[in-house]
């Protein structure tokens, strides 16, 4: 039975890990009958509110503006059910795969991207675990805005990945860390054979959630397709 490690960033998909992209994986690894571990960093992180401010009056105000800060590990527990491991724990001998659901989590908790751009720095427990999996060669799939994550950890090997559009902000910055990202619409993969890296746009490119599944589908079939050939 395949056992895939899966990295969340909180809980939400302006703060954290995308619920639906991140059910969406959980599902599509489940359906095959494999098994899956969750994962999280543990750190404070603000909150980003998920209700949008209409009013500008209710704005200056300070109505539905969050300074709350709260805990990466504890708001990942939400989606994995309690059943969640501190990234630390991580070994990639005991799994056959690391994922990385979208969200902006990705950008804002386990990079600086969401700040920093191209300038942006991985946490170190993120990037070991991106790193030695590579090492291993054993494979890492990505949604969403997440491949800018191992954009600048495997960007130095030239990796190809995904981000929807190949010439968006995000596609352009992976450009300058030396990924070579691939245009791809919504249910479509991208696949790194040399590299064993997977990655789909998910909400990068698509609209309905139904493209969310199918783009995690897909490329949970190309990872089962891989781990037979390795």
């Amino acid at each position: 039975m395949k056992k895939i490690a899966i990295i969340l960033s909180g809980c939400g998909n302006r703060d954290g890990s995308e619920l639906q992209e991140s059910l969406s994986l959980m599902l599509a690894i489940d359906r095959r009958g494999w098994q899956y571990q969750c994962f999280a960093p543990e750190g404070m992180f603000e909150v980003v509110p998920h209700v949008d401010v209409e009013d500008p009056d209710d704005a200056e105000e300070g109505a539905l503006v969050d300074t709350e800060q709260r805990d990466i590990f504890v708001e990942s527990a939400r989606i994995a059910r309690g059943d969640i491991k501190p990234i630390d724990e991580y070994t990639p001998a005991d799994y056959d795969c690391l994922a990385l659901p979208g969200g902006m989590g990705a950008a804002r908790n386990l990079s600086t991207f969401a700040f920093d751009g191209p300038r942006m720095e991985v946490i170190d427990s993120v990037a070991d675990a991106i790193l030695e999996t590579y090492r291993a060669k054993k494979p890492v799939v990505a949604m969403c805005i997440a491949p800018m994550v191992l954009a600048k950890v495997l960007g130095r090997y030239g990796v190809e990945l995904t981000l929807g559009a190949s010439d968006n902000q995000a596609a352009l910055a992976a450009q300058q860390l030396g990924a070579k990202p691939q245009e791809c619409g919504p249910t479509d993969v991208c696949v790194d054979t040399e590299h064993k890296v997977i990655t789909t746009p998910a909400y990068m490119a698509a609209s309905r959630i139904s493209e969310i599944f199918a783009g995690a589908e897909n490329m949970v079939a190309r990872l089962e397709e891989m781990l037979e050939i390795a």
